[in-house]
């Protein structure tokens, strides 16, 4: 990752200052699995910090960390821990279809990157952001370019001193000059965002 964020900015001046200017992030790799997406189902819509609050309480409930455990909890002791109504469909589904076989992240992991999105869209509660999260963080896919994450949006407005919020169709436009390294970027630009836009480490 590291390699193909110098890469892509050997050809982009804006994003090769900020790198100078900022350094390379740290690159938090997560273990595939049910746990991982569930994680990231949990984070959908939430800032960062309550994000991880819920999950800090969802996991000390929930131990071990399995599906058959998840489904032994009741929906108020899940509801207490800070998980919406919603959020617990979401997750007593994924759970379900775990146990049942019919989620195989093993063959996802064997998947070409669009091939397994629209795999892991299947899973009720999990749209194209929560798939490209899931394949960049779980499956270390180098080009996945989630246009869909608000702080990703932002960065990339800051990084080119836009007047308006760049569309999606506009993202994916800036995207094509960082193929095949545009994971990479969408990580330099998370760190990128905390440190300009949030103004935290």
């Amino acid at each position: 990752m590291r390699r193909g964020i110098r890469k892509a900015a050997e050809n982009d001046p804006r994003l090769k200052r900020a790198l100078k200017e900022f350094g390379y992030p740290q690159i938090r790799q997560r273990d595939p699995g049910f746990e991982t997406l569930l994680h990231i189902i949990t984070g959908q819509q939430l800032s960062t910090h309550a994000a991880n609050a819920i999950w800090d309480r969802l996991q000390t409930l929930v131990q071990p960390f399995t599906p058959d455990n998840l489904l032994m909890q009741r929906d108020d002791s899940l509801r207490a821990v800070g998980m919406s109504k919603q959020k617990i469909a979401y997750a007593q589904s994924l759970a379900h279809l775990v146990n049942k076989g019919m989620v195989d992240f093993k063959r996802i992991a064997n998947l070409e990157d669009e091939d397994a999105a629209k795999e892991l869209m299947q899973i009720k509660g999990v749209g194209r952001w929560t798939a490209d999260i899931y394949l960049l963080f779980a499956l270390g896919r180098r080009d996945i370019w989630p246009v869909d994450d608000l702080a990703l949006v932002v960065a990339t407005q800051r990084l080119y001193g836009m007047r308006l919020r760049p569309s999606r169709k506009r993202l994916l436009t800036i995207g094509k000059a960082w193929q095949p390294w545009r994971g990479a970027v969408s990580i330099f630009l998370w760190k990128y965002y905390r440190a300009v836009i949030a103004n935290r480490p």
